[in-house]
């Protein structure tokens, strides 16, 4: 019976789309522009792309033993989240505020009213249910950030069930902190223009949360490393990444305009800066240049511009991708130094990558770029911006881990978080899935 539930769940939800179709009364045309709507229509498609993307970057990562594992976790967002979404995660996130913590989970409940429902506030040229979709895509890929630091040991209805848990309870309530126009750190007018905060600071805190709580693999603590399964798979993650990463950054000027075309050159400068900056960093150590080098610190700069391209210029991303790129070289360093085992050191390059983009649109961020700066950034003499980022960086961090924490014990009590001995040594591409790799 028991293995039955996810399926009547499912079929329970399907029900109730039946019974609860939202059924547009009048479709809301006015004020729609269509290069807009086209723009953010293909960018929502490219944000979609992302985690494909992560997938095989992920999985071109860990042992051979061990990669539809990986790749899996991050394909099965797509399709949890998305539901979740469409059912209770858009009101938690962008729903009637309450106290400026959480959405009405009624307000768009079964996603009523979106379709025929007022542009969003923030987005008034799109659709409220293209803003709807363009949201959802950030949501899915969130999610599966977390699964580098627990990959090779958990197990894999124990991850859905807390990827669930994590979207409900820190995703959304984070989202609706800080796009929300109520949200208190949105009124604290704290800047984050693509999810700095909201994205990559919460996956990194949650992905520090469980590689503390699942522990060591036995591999790790035997010093027993074995290589990364495919190369060639984290290039063409990267490169799908760094693609989708433009719908990302330039998508959330939520229009086709001189602001999407900043955001989008500001990534992909920092993006070159810090791939450039990761190995030219290791070399300066007598390491050799590598491909997987390249294409962390491309990450890490795509992460690090997030919550800034919005907001800075295109030759500040330059700083902002190598400085970021070597302050998550150095961590990552460290992190092998001690017992701590995130298995591929998303903590080091999307949570401190996270953290460094926030500390730097504090920085940087100027009315130049973005009318909607209130307060510039430190270099221009002004530090309200500067400490009101300080004191969100505090308070979505202890939130995201502390509640991540709390999630993941509450996960382990229904579901075992690891997997046994004998399917971590036979790895869980055939304990979880009955599935393996077929080396050419």
């Amino acid at each position: 019976m028991k293995k039955s539930i996810p399926l009547l769940i499912l079929l329970a939800i399907a029900l109730m789309g039946v019974l609860m179709p939202a059924i547009p009364t009048q479709i809301v045309t006015e004020g729609i522009n269509s290069g807009d709507t086209a723009w953010m229509l293909v960018a929502t498609a490219f944000v979609l792309l992302m985690t494909p993307g992560l997938a095989y970057f992920y999985g071109g990562m860990v042992n051979t033993k061990n990669v539809i594992s990986t790749m899996l976790q991050s394909f099965i967002a797509m399709g949890v989240i998305s539901l979740l979404w469409v059912v209770i995660g858009f009101s938690l996130a962008f729903g009637d505020s309450i106290g400026g913590f959480i959405g009405n989970p009624a307000t768009y409940f079964m996603f009523k009213g979106v379709l025929d429902g007022k542009p969003w506030s923030l987005a008034p040229t799109i659709p409220l249910a293209l803003f709807a979709f363009f949201q959802l895509k950030f949501a899915v890929i969130t999610p599966a950030l977390v699964t580098g630091s627990m990959a090779e040991r958990v197990n894999f209805r124990s991850y859905v069930l807390f990827i669930i848990l994590f979207s409900l309870l820190v995703y959304a309530p984070l989202a609706h902190w800080t796009w929300h126009p109520d949200g208190f750190l949105f009124k604290l007018g704290v800047l984050d223009f693509a999810g700095g905060t909201v994205v990559h600071m919460s996956a990194g805190w949650a992905a520090l949360a469980g590689a503390l709580y699942l522990k060591r693999r036995r591999a790790h603590a035997d010093a027993n490393f074995l290589p990364p399964a495919n190369i060639p798979y984290v290039l063409l993650g990267t490169g799908l990444l760094w693609v989708g990463w433009f719908g990302f950054n330039a998508g959330s000027a939520v229009g086709s305009g001189p602001l999407a075309v900043s955001a989008l050159g500001a990534t992909n400068t920092a993006a070159a800066a810090a791939g450039l900056a990761w190995v030219l960093f290791d070399a300066s150590r007598g390491k050799k240049v590598s491909a997987l080098g390249f294409c962390i610190g491309a990450v890490v700069g795509l992460v690090a511009i997030t919550p800034a391209c919005g907001f800075v210029t295109i030759p500040q991303s330059i700083f902002i991708g190598t400085v970021s790129s070597m302050v998550s070289n150095y961590l990552a360093h460290l992190r092998t130094k001690t017992t701590l085992d995130d298995t591929l050191d998303v903590f080091p390059c999307h949570g401190v990558g996270g953290m460094m983009g926030m500390l730097m649109t504090g920085i940087f961020a100027s009315k130049g770029v973005n009318s909607a700066v209130v307060d510039e950034g430190l270099a221009y003499g002004v530090s309200t911006l500067f400490v009101n980022h300080l004191i969100a960086l505090v308070a979505v961090s202890a939130f995201a881990f502390l509640m991540s924490l709390a999630l993941l014990k509450i996960t382990d009590l229904i579901l075992p978080l690891r997997v046994s001995a004998e399917d971590e040594k036979v790895g869980l591409d055939i304990s979880q899935h009955d599935e393996y790799l077929v080396e050419a």
